[in-house]
């Protein structure tokens, strides 16, 4: 999740539970006044007709609170939600879990059908004797619930040790039974593991998403002693998928994999269990030629969801009207051939086929997500 402050493409400087998204942008270029000038705000009409017929779902967002705002909002757009709980306490938002997951199934009660929970567990407990018990018993009283899916956050790998001060890897043996089971109830990890590469490196004030990593320096890793490297958490997560290959996982955010489309590519052909989500990621695509981002896409077309990250808790100043603006941005760079303008670039609209849209929006969340897709009209 992250804090929106309106700039030009926005670029967010999340501290809020979930905020992994360094780069997350809003337009506020000038208005279509001109030929091939920039585009900006909510909807047009006819937009919002197309958008609307996809019966498009967001697969990554943060709920946590009862809002009529956004229940017109998803019901204006014909939208449907994934809600994510974040058990994350190098942020003091998120460190009241119970509170959190309050206020996110209240939002899912009210949400008349639009809103779907992915539940969470406190992976801080990992070294009690009844840990992965305790897991799955929480769990499976979620998904009596109506939870479709799990979130596994990255404080495993970036954060928690052992009591020998040894970080504890994604991979570790007393994960393995809490996949199985996940696996055994046919609902899917969401996997947000590492972070973008400068969170590895040398601080760098031109890296897109410094200001993000310096607001939260618990899941810094450069210079830390015995922490291990990017490219081993993600070998960690490479062999959850090898052990467990019933079990569908989604990779939050490219799967932190988003400045490299190589090795995702790599990724999506070697694991069939595996997909990736594009939350708050959408400017990693805008930053590449655009050729090869529509030939990314269209080779990849059965493997990428769409999620934006969106948030909406007492504590955060995102409004629906955000929302509302972020998913236009969107939908322009992905449906469009429009200017859109992402710092001081301009950036040309992929203009995909109907059938990659709907494969993107709609098809893609209700195979990997089942049960958040609702019935189709």
């Amino acid at each position: 999740m992250h804090k929106p402050l309106l700039a030009l493409f926005l670029i967010v400087a999340a501290n809020l539970c979930g905020a992994q998204a360094p780069l997350k942008r809003h337009a506020t270029t000038p208005p279509q006044n001109a030929q091939n000038s920039p585009v900006r705000g909510p909807f047009s009409s006819r937009e919002l007709r197309q958008f609307i017929a996809l019966e498009p779902v967001d697969s990554h967002t943060h709920v946590y609170e009862v809002s009529p705002a956004l229940n017109a909002l998803l019901k204006k757009l014909n939208l449907r939600i994934l809600d994510i709980l974040v058990d994350d306490d190098t942020v003091p938002e998120c460190s009241n879990f119970a509170q959190e997951a309050e206020g996110a199934w209240a939002a899912v009660h009210a949400g008349q059908g639009r809103i779907a929970l992915c539940t969470t567990f406190n992976a801080y407990k990992f070294n009690h004797r009844d840990f992965s018990r305790e897991a799955i018993r929480q769990l499976n009283d979620d998904f009596s619930r109506g939870a479709i899916a799990v979130k596994f956050y990255k404080v495993v790998g970036m954060e928690i040790k052992d009591s020998q001060g040894h970080y504890i890897m994604p991979d570790d043996p007393v994960f393995e039974p809490i996949f199985r089971d996940i696996a055994a109830y046919n609902k899917t990890l969401i996997a947000h593991l590492a972070d973008p590469n400068s969170a590895f490196e040398a601080p760098n004030p031109a890296a897109p998403d410094y200001d993000y990593l310096m607001q939260n320096p618990k899941l810094y890793m450069y210079g830390k002693v015995g922490a291990p490297t990017k490219q081993e958490i993600l070998l960690a997560r490479d062999r959850i998928l090898q052990r467990n290959p019933s079990l569908r996982m989604v990779g939050a955010h490219l799967g932190s994999m988003e400045s490299d489309l190589t090795q995702l590519g790599e990724h999506l052909d070697r694991y069939p269990n595996f997909a990736v989500d594009l939350a708050a990621r959408m400017p990693y695509f805008e930053l590449q030629p655009r050729a090869k981002m529509i030939a990314f896409i269209s080779k990849y077309q059965d493997r990428l969801i769409y999620g934006t990250d969106n948030e909406l808790a007492p504590e955060v100043s995102s409004t629906v009207s955000d929302w509302q603006n972020a998913y236009a941005n969107d939908w322009r760079y992905l449906a469009t051939g429009d200017i859109l303008m992402y710092r001081n670039k301009r950036v040309e609209g992929l203009a995909l086929s109907p059938g990659i849209l709907r494969k993107i929006y709609h098809d893609n969340a209700a195979r990997w997500f089942p049960g958040i897709a609702g019935k189709s009209r």
